[in-house]
């Protein structure tokens, strides 16, 4: 596929008075674990890597990836816009002062030194993003659980920054990647309900023959905490979703041996090996 820019935001980003505080909280949104940079990556890799005759899947993974880039530029120039005719200058004197440091809290200063008094690719802290936060396994179920769990986590993010400003254009732009969040987390669950019933029923996110899994440990629930409240859930009886019927344990037994290492060689200079 090719990609073409639109110069068109999807959605208005245009606050109502700067604010370089704020931007420097917005980046979280672009440029952390749960940002839109790590969900349209995450999204694109799994749709490239997509093997075979899923192609709905496929789509739908490429839709939804191609509409987070537009994510990242919204977020951009709300940064950008929130950073025009800031008073950088006048901060910077002010905050010789260290009782009015601490009550401006401060902009990102790299936003003036780095960026131009633009967004940059790292989160609120400044710290740059990393391809390691995104999941592409190759599997599409367990791909789109971890998606379902990045659009809860960003979608959990915009909404604490919803209630940190009183800028309605602000609101205004979060309010609708917070609605596109709750999309996002219905359609994985949708996908994942749909993969499930083509796969017979199965949840685990592998094609594992079930004779490969230990007997007596994959339905059961393990109390290794104190007292017995998880034993009032459905996860602890009854039949679990994929039909099989969980069991409570309330005194796990321990089957192992002793942790017990054997020494290393004397080259490798650890602890030497008490005397017999």
């Amino acid at each position: 596929m090719a990609f073409l820019h639109k110069k068109q935001l999807q959605f208005e980003a245009k606050p109502e008075k700067p604010d370089a505080l704020f931007a420097k909280k917005l980046q979280e949104l672009i440029g952390g674990q749960y940002g839109e940079m790590t969900i349209f990556m995450q999204y694109l890799f799994q749709g490239w890597n997509t093997r075979g005759k899923h192609e709905k899947y496929k789509d739908l993974i490429m839709d939804t990836g191609s509409e987070e880039i537009g994510h990242v530029e919204l977020l951009a120039t709300m940064v950008a816009r929130l950073l025009d005719d800031a008073p950088v200058k006048e901060q910077e004197e002010a905050a010789k002062d260290p009782v009015i440091e601490a009550v401006l809290g401060g902009m990102n200063p790299q936003h003036a030194i780095v960026s131009g008094m633009g967004a940059m690719p790292a989160d609120s802290n400044g710290n740059r993003w990393t391809a390691d936060y995104i999941i592409a396994s190759g599997n599409l179920m367990a791909d789109f659980r971890a998606n379902l769990t990045a659009e809860s986590q960003g979608r959990l993010q915009a909404v604490r920054l919803y209630e940190m400003t009183d800028d309605p254009g602000v609101k205004d732009m979060l309010s609708y990647l917070i609605a596109r969040d709750t999309q996002h987390q219905n359609q994985w669950i949708a996908a994942l309900q749909e993969l499930q019933e083509e796969e017979g029923g199965l949840i685990v996110p592998t094609t594992a023959k079930e004779e490969w899994e230990a007997v007596g440990f994959a339905h059961q629930l393990f109390n290794y905490s104190e007292g017995e409240a998880s034993k009032e859930g459905r996860w602890a009886s009854g039949k679990g979703p994929d039909g099989k019927e969980f069991e409570y344990v309330d005194h796990p037994k321990i089957v192992g041996g002793p942790l017990e290492l054997e020494d290393t060689p004397s080259y490798i200079h650890n602890t030497p090996p008490k005397k017999k």
